[in-house]
C-alpha cells in the first residue's frame, strides 16, 4: 500500500549516552523529508539527534520552487547545522542526491565528523544543462524524473515537473560546490546504486577525485535513485549508524580536535 507523502520536517532530540551527537539531513531535488524520513527515523531511535528541513520552494508548488535560489536551500541546512551544533558535541552531515550535495557543502565549510550521502549529484549529464541559463527564458518546466524506485508503490513525494530555473540553480550549486570539496577533511561514508536514472557515475569520480579525505563507497545492487525508499534501505540505515559509530570510536582514540574547531567558529 502506498504511504501519502509527508512533507514536514523532521526533528529528533538526542536520547543516546555519551558525546551527544546530532545529524542534519538533506532531502533531494524537488522532493520532501518524505524521501528520507525513514533513514532519519532509524538515527533517531538510534539516539542521535536528527533534522531534516524542508527545502524552499519544496512541498508546496514547481512554480514556486523557480523563484528559490540554491543559496536558500544551502541556507536551510546550514541553519538546521547550526541549531544542532549548539546542542551537539559533534554532528554528521547527511544527504540523498541534491541533499547530498548539501551535506558534501556543509562537510566543506563547518566542522563536520563525517559525512553520509545516498547517490550525491555533483555533474549535470543532461546535455540541456549547457544552454540552461537562456532555455528558463524560453521554457518553464519539463517532466521531472521522479519516483526512481526500483521497489513497488513507494513515492518519494517529489513534483511531477523540473521548473527549469531551478535546474540553472541546481548547475549552479554543483559549480559552487564542486570547488569546495578539497576543503573536506572528515571521511565520507557514499551509497551509490548501481541503477540509477538519474544521476550518472560521473558525480561519484568527480567527489573521489576532488575529496583528499577518506571516502567509502558502498555499492546497492537492489535500488535505484531515492535508495532510502528502496529494497537497499535498511543497509543504509545500519551502514550509517556503523559508520558514525566507528568514526566516533576513531575521534576518541586520536584526541578530536572538532570541539576546539567549533569553539573557534562560535568565538
Amino acid at each position: 500500500m502506498k504511504m501519502l507523502p509527508d512533507f514536514s520536517p523532521f526533528l529528533s532530540n538526542w536520547t543516546g549516552s555519551g558525546p551527544r551527537v546530532g545529524v542534519v539531513m538533506s532531502h533531494g531535488f524537488t522532493g520532501s523529508p518524505h524521501s528520507v524520513r525513514p533513514w532519519a527515523e532509524h538515527l533517531a531511535a538510534a539516539g542521535y539527534a536528527v533534522r531534516v528541513p524542508l527545502l524552499p520552494g519544496h512541498g508546496t508548488t514547481w512554480q514556486d520552487m523557480a523563484t528559490r535560489s540554491w543559496r536558500e536551500w544551502h541556507r536551510a541546512v546550514d541553519d538546521a547545522y547550526r541549531e544542532l551544533a549548539g546542542e551537539s558535541d559533534f554532528v554528521f552531515a547527511a544527504g540523498l542526491s541534491m541533499g547530498g550535495t548539501l551535506a558534501l557543502r556543509i562537510a566543506a565549510t563547518r566542522p563536520v565528523a563525517g559525512t553520509i550521502v545516498v547517490n550525491p549529484g555533483l555533474v549535470l549529464d543532461d546535455p540541456r544543462a549547457v544552454i540552461v541559463a537562456a532555455l528558463k527564458y524560453v521554457l518553464k518546466s519539463t517532466p521531472a524524473i521522479a519516483n526512481d524506485i526500483l521497489k513497488p508503490d513507494q513515492d518519494e513525494g517529489a513534483y511531477s515537473r523540473t521548473p527549469v530555473a531551478a535546474a540553472h540553480e541546481l548547475k549552479k550549486m554543483y559549480k559552487d560546490t564542486a570547488a569546495l570539496l578539497p576543503r573536506i577533511t572528515s571521511p565520507v561514508r557514499v551509497f551509490r546504486s548501481t541503477v540509477d536514472n538519474v544521476i550518472s557515475n560521473a558525480s561519484l569520480e568527480f567527489l573521489r577525485a576532488r575529496v583528499q579525505a577518506p571516502v567509502d563507497v558502498t555499492y546497492l545492487s537492489n535500488s535505484h535513485h531515492v535508495a532510502t525508499l528502496d529494497n537497499d534501505a535498511p543497509e543504509i540505515f545500519t551502514g550509517t549508524v556503523d559508520f558514525i559509530q566507528k568514526t566516533m570510536a576513531a575521534l576518541a582514540g586520536n584526541g578530536s580536535s572538532l570541539e576546539k574547531d567549533k569553539a573557534d567558529e562560535q568565538a
